[in-house]
């Protein structure tokens, strides 16, 4: 769904959208596997920057919810997990952008995105918020033991038969417990 400049300048537009799995493409960390429900609204904001100088921003505001599958941080094995979040984000043409190559940008420049076109894409504003909201890392449980270093077995499955790594950092103090014996 395109929210478009022309569309905005007429009226508000609200939205109440859902795409099946898959529709979005989350690449290869990330499956969609539920339902993308998404709704809210868009409008037009004219800001004066002096003279007959308009900028054209467009306001997104909304909530979305999904399921993710995701793989877990030690194991590997997929993670089914809930997103949602409220979003209330602020788009400008790329074209006020300053095309120097270093630019300081205050705090509130740095909530700002940039359409380039004629609007901005709810796909890619969802796509973005789903993104923000998948967590850095997921584990299937708190106890989940991972894979074996060696061999790469589950080792919530069961123990694998590979030789228990010593760790180098001890290699010198290693003889000293047999000495400390005699």
């Amino acid at each position: 769904m395109l929210f478009s400049l022309h569309d905005l300048e007429l009226r508000k537009i609200e939205f109440a959208e859902t795409y099946a799995p898959g529709k979005i493409d989350l690449g290869e960390e990330a499956v969609q596997k539920a339902p993308l429900t998404a709704e809210g609204r868009a409008e037009l904001l004219e800001e004066h920057h002096g003279g007959k100088q308009v900028v054209k921003d467009i306001r997104v505001v909304g909530k979305f919810a999904t399921q993710v599958e995701l793989r877990c941080a030690r194991c590997v094995e997929p993670v089914v997990q809930e997103l949602s979040g409220d979003f209330d984000l602020l788009y400008r043409p790329l074209s006020t952008m300053q095309r120097e190559d270093d630019v300081s940008i205050n705090e509130a420049e740095s909530e700002i995105g940039y359409y380039k076109g004629e609007g901005v894409e709810l796909e890619e504003v969802l796509k973005e918020q789903i993104f923000l909201a998948l967590p850095m890392q997921i584990l299937c449980t708190e106890e989940c033991k991972g894979l074996c270093a060696q061999c790469g077995q589950n080792k919530n499955m069961g123990e694998c038969s590979c030789a228990k790594p010593s760790d180098p950092r001890w290699a010198a103090l290693a003889g000293l417990k047999d000495k400390l014996k005699q």
